[in-house]
């Protein structure tokens, strides 16, 4: 048998990324848990329907808004959310990326997305805007809600 160094070096190199696969940490099921959570908020203003979100906070959540104190969720919903759904038409994010990180029963999860926002007045030019979004979401008796939601935006700055 002829030793090949090449084919040698190509069994090692699949040998090591089998391996590494293999190894490779998978998303817990508390991040995966989280991760749902924090995209049916999203999905759910997408949709312009907030009508289930209540389920994804808990009853004591703070929300803050650039630069506001909104209080809890419920009141967020029912003073600024809920009225300012009815002047739209859509509401579409782009890019959105989340990071998580759970240390026990607290995620911190950071996102950052881009969103447009149209009217139905027309007369009314669309919204753009770059936005970021810090949370702290707990889990109690085994399920995961927003506890603290904070998201500001600023508007799309041209690419330089």
């Amino acid at each position: 048998m002829i030793f090949r160094p090449a084919l040698a070096g190509l069994v090692l190199a699949i040998v090591l990324t089998t391996t590494a696969h293999a190894q490779a940490p998978s998303q817990s099921s508390d991040e995966a848990q989280v991760r749902t959570v924090v995209t049916a908020y999203r999905d759910a203003v997408a949709r312009l329907d907030v009508s289930q979100t209540p389920d994804l906070f808990w009853q004591d959540s703070e929300v803050f808004e650039s630069g506001g104190a909104e209080g809890t969720f419920a009141r967020y919903l029912e003073h600024h959310l809920g009225p300012e759904f009815a002047d739209l038409a859509s509401f579409t994010f782009s890019e959105p990326q989340a990071d998580v990180e759970i240390d026990g029963d607290i995620a911190l999860v950071t996102e950052t997305y881009r969103y447009r926002i149209t009217f139905k007045d027309a007369a009314r030019a669309p919204v753009e805007r770059q936005g970021v979004a810090t949370s702290v979401l707990r889990k109690r008796d085994g399920e995961w809600r927003f506890s603290v939601y904070h998201s500001s935006a600023r508007p799309v700055r041209p690419a330089s």
